[in-house]
């Protein structure tokens, strides 16, 4: 399984911001497709997690009511777009593949490189 996140930049606060993850070599063992952020000096952490045995989307408290996952399974692609951004959104964002318990704790069966998010105040 690869993972490729895209998408990340500069944004001042409020502003918003559209990352792509694109996924390739998945087969029906995996369990949700989501998201993670690290933020410089802090440990990883989960953002949100799409369940591919339902379809349900959990995000994780600080993004609730901001940003929106998607995904389109024919381009191979999931998303996430940002809305409102903060300062303390900066991190490195990556996307990975296992279940969404855990996922949204920061951990996945398979990972790819992050993008990085800027937000100035």
């Amino acid at each position: 399984v690869q993972l490729q996140a895209s998408g990340g930049g500069l944004v001042q606060t409020g502003g918003s911001l559209a990352l792509s993850c694109e996924i390739t070599g998945l087969t029906s063992d995996y369990y949700g497709v989501g998201w993670f952020r690290q933020a410089l000096g802090k440990s990883r952490e989960g953002v949100s997690c799409i369940s591919e045995r339902d379809g349900s989307i959990s995000y994780r408290d600080p993004v609730k009511g901001r940003f929106t996952v998607s995904r389109d399974n024919a381009k191979n692609t999931m998303y996430l777009q940002m809305n409102d951004l903060k300062p303390e959104d900066t991190a490195v964002y990556s996307c990975g593949v296992g279940p969404c318990s855990l996922i949204l704790l920061g951990v996945a069966e398979y990972w790819g490189r992050g993008t990085l998010v800027t937000v100035s105040s």
